[in-house]
């Protein structure tokens, strides 16, 4: 096995290790915010996938290809899926339209004569 394979595969393995440490110990209520932060450096990592599948694609073989097409696809449906919970988060923070709005005075008498 090559040195620098076995290199790379070990720093992928603690990598994914602290960020599983990492990200257990953040509360819920930032899980959304931290999904959109990583939604932007995902969107990076996409861009490179196809910088490299696109300039390097003839000097890789067969397997090296399917992995990376595998892994832009991926990483598309997480990007998406991140930004869809996002809009759907803040959507939750728009406030609702004239005359939708419920007065604390008038919120329990629906119903009632």
């Amino acid at each position: 096995m090559d040195s620098g394979l076995l290199a790379n595969l070990a720093i992928l393995v603690l990598a994914g290790f602290v960020g599983f440490a990492v990200i257990s110990k953040v509360p819920n209520t930032l899980h959304t915010p931290l999904m959109s932060g990583t939604n932007a450096i995902h969107g990076i990592v996409l861009l490179g996938g196809i910088v490299v599948l696109g300039l390097g694609g003839d000097d890789l073989d067969v397997l090296s290809k399917i992995l990376l097409v595998v892994a832009i696809a991926f990483g598309t449906i997480n990007v998406v899926g991140g930004f869809l919970v996002t809009d759907r988060m803040l959507g939750m923070f728009k406030g609702r339209g004239p005359g939708k709005a419920k007065t604390a005075a008038g919120a329990g008498t629906e119903g009632k004569s």
